[in-house]
């Protein structure tokens, strides 16, 4: 499986006015949110995103 095809971009930081701190700050609410427990949450610097991944 494509690794595309596992991510959900939760928030495009490329059209958002979210300072960096702002960014890590919502990463660690989605990783603290129980409805997350089954993915990886980070920055994805290419996509310029928030992404959340399922944990194989």
């Amino acid at each position: 499986m494509d690794e595309d095809d596992r991510d959900t971009i939760l928030i495009d930081i490329a059209t958002s006015e979210m300072t960096l701190g702002q960014v890590m700050a919502v990463i660690e609410e989605y990783r603290r949110n129980s409805a997350y427990n089954g993915y990886e949450i980070f920055l994805d610097g290419d996509r310029h995103a928030i992404v959340a991944r399922r944990k194989e």
